[in-house]
């Protein structure tokens, strides 16, 4: 039996393989990842290890409805505006 993959290369794959055409990321819950990730690692939780990918700079996650959308880092969307930018724009 083949090596099983660890837990970031197997995020990495399944964002690239995953996603649709035209898309770079792909919904933790509508594309099978979540299912997919509990089968391969024998009932571990994904939210826990792509929360965990996301603050080490593996991956990024932006919250979408029904779940979340996981980037890899260098395609990932420029994230909205942060609170300073959106003060600034009210001129306080």
């Amino acid at each position: 039996m083949s090596e099983k993959l660890g837990h970031e290369e197997f995020v990495k794959k399944a964002i690239v393989s995953l996603r649709k055409e035209g898309f770079k990321g792909i919904h933790s819950v509508y594309s099978g990842f979540n299912n997919a990730f509990k089968k391969y690692f024998d009932g571990e939780n994904p939210v826990e290890v792509t929360n965990r990918l996301a603050q080490e700079g593996k991956i990024v996650i932006r919250p979408v409805k029904g779940g979340v959308m996981l980037y890899l880092p260098e395609e990932a969307p420029l994230s909205r505006d942060t609170a300073d930018e959106a003060l600034r724009k009210m001129g306080l």
